[in-house]
């Protein structure tokens, strides 16, 4: 059987997509498949996306694989972070004054800059590799989600993505989004889900590999024995194992209940607090699907990276236009997927954008029209405990005169617990919920705590689950999850009222 590896390390992404159902093999830090050094038994390998390069997950072993393979004329395909280890460096650092530099294994010679990317995109083919053989002047599927998407550098070009927008500005254009080495074995892309959905570049590994039908069905089984084994493991290097879910019975219910995760502002940790929520429901065995209310799907990448499941083209739902479907297509999407649960991430602030003249364009709307109960969170760490507690009391009122259900807030960042316990009980007194969580402010490792900076996602995720396991009432969170129903949304002129 031909051997398809797939790099296991941590930082690692190897679920974000299913990258064709081809990877048969893991190829871990000690450079190893199965007690034997991997350039003596893959075939090819991909190397997926993530934070391998902030992880700095790339051991002499791994390395000495990669160019032994190169030098072999094997396959080796780089996505995004994988993209940026076979090049010379990545700037990781987009919110540093000055560079904050990476080097790669200067396989591909190019280097990455900061550039945010979160669409959905069509990519132009205009030249060979071994991936890309056959095809020039195809158009290619899939999206983008990067931080470093600006690439400059020498190495052929092979795919230039069409977007509409990067750095949160509409600026259509096409950007390079892939290349090649010279002897065309080696190969670095952007676009995500790329191998899902355009089957002519799994056809084209196979033929590059020699494989006949019966090779090529010996990979597709060895594949699903391979995700079995992944999904076995909550993140990667996490020590947390959980038995990979079985799909539902035929008599559960085929609407997932769906909570949000909503805030008061910017910063307030809905991606940590999610995060943390999604890792402990996949230690019990629960299936976690998670969405988005916006374009930036980034904000996904560390529950993704937790529970193993892949990007949905459904995973981001709309606002004023950007994002990835309609709220009503999400919810008819997610109907007979088998979650258990869906948790939906809310942007900025629950009201940001409420009184444009565009609807919907704020996560209240998207609350609001799939009647979806909504978990409320507020940092503690701008204003102070009082003023953050004085903030959710008025939000959560303001979500009671719109008809959205409010089913417990969370005051996040707390840096004095008796301060907090005050605040508490005024929340409950004021707002009449029965359930308000306190979270102490998380001590990272890492430079930064968002997708915004640098990020080592497995420090991010195990402390995002040691803090939420610690503060919060799982089970009580659970619960408070519903099925959405699409309702439609408000007018413009019903919110106006809101506010009279």
């Amino acid at each position: 059987m031909k051997k398809i590896g797939i790099l296991y390390v941590k930082g690692s992404l190897p679920a974000f997509e299913n990258f064709g159902e081809i990877p048969t093999h893991f190829l871990k830090d000690n450079g190893l498949v199965n007690g034997k050094k991997g350039h003596q038994v893959l075939d090819g390998l991909i190397i997926p996306g993530g934070s391998i390069m902030e992880s700095l997950s790339i051991s002499p072993e791994v390395e000495t694989v990669i160019r032994k393979m190169n030098s072999q004329g094997k396959f080796i395909l780089g996505m995004c972070s994988g993209f940026q280890v076979l090049a010379n460096k990545t700037d990781i650092g987009r919110k540093s004054p000055c560079p904050v530099e990476r080097p790669g294994l200067g396989i591909l010679d190019v280097t990455f800059h900061p550039l945010i990317g979160t669409d959905r995109v069509e990519a132009e083919v205009v030249d060979e590799s071994f991936l890309t053989k056959g095809i020039i002047g195809e158009t290619l599927t899939g999206f983008h989600c990067h931080t470093y998407g600006d690439i400059k550098g020498n190495a052929p070009p092979i795919l230039f993505s069409s977007v509409k927008r990067t750095d949160y500005t509409d600026n259509p254009r096409k950007i390079l989004s892939g290349v090649r080495n010279d002897d065309g074995n080696v190969v670095g892309v952007m676009v995500h889900a790329s191998l899902d959905e355009n089957p002519i570049l799994n056809n084209n590994i196979f033929n590059y590999l020699d494989a006949d039908e019966k090779d090529i069905q010996k990979i597709k089984s060895a594949n699903q024995e391979l995700v079995k084994k992944m999904k076995g493991e909550v993140g990667i290097g996490l020590e947390i194992t959980s038995e990979y879910p079985s799909p539902k019975s035929p008599n559960a219910p085929k609407m997932p209940p769906c909570l949000m995760i909503a805030s008061t502002g910017s910063d307030s940790g809905k991606t940590f607090l999610t995060a943390g929520l999604v890792g402990l429901m996949r230690k019990r065995g629960f299936r976690v699907g998670v969405l988005k209310v916006g374009p930036d799907i980034r904000d996904l990448v560390p529950s993704l990276y937790l529970n193993k499941e892949k990007m949905e083209k459904f995973s981001s739902i709309q606002i004023g236009g950007l994002g990835w479907k309609d709220l009503e297509e999400t919810i008819t999407d997610i109907q007979g997927q088998d979650y258990d649960l869906i948790l939906i991430e809310g942007v900025m602030s629950i009201f940001t954008g409420l009184l444009n003249e565009k609807t919907p364009f704020s996560a209240a709307e998207i609350a609001k029209a799939g009647n979806i109960p909504t978990l409320l969170v507020t940092a503690c760490n701008k204003g102070g405990i009082e003023t953050a507690a004085l903030e959710l009391a008025s939000h959560v009122d303001m979500m009671r005169k719109m008809g959205i259900k409010t089913t417990g807030v969370i005051l996040n960042k707390v840096y004095h617990e008796k301060i907090a316990e005050t605040a508490s009980n005024y929340l409950k007194n004021t707002t009449g919920l029965d359930w308000v969580g306190k979270v102490p402010k998380a001590q990272l490792a890492a430079r930064g705590g968002t997708p915004e900076v640098e990020i080592k996602l497995e420090d991010f995720c195990q402390k995002a689950i040691e803090t939420v396991e610690k503060n919060l009432d799982v089970d009580k969170i659970i619960r408070m999850a519903e099925k959405p129903h699409f309702t439609g949304y408000s007018s413009y002129d019903e919110i106006l009222k809101d506010f009279g």
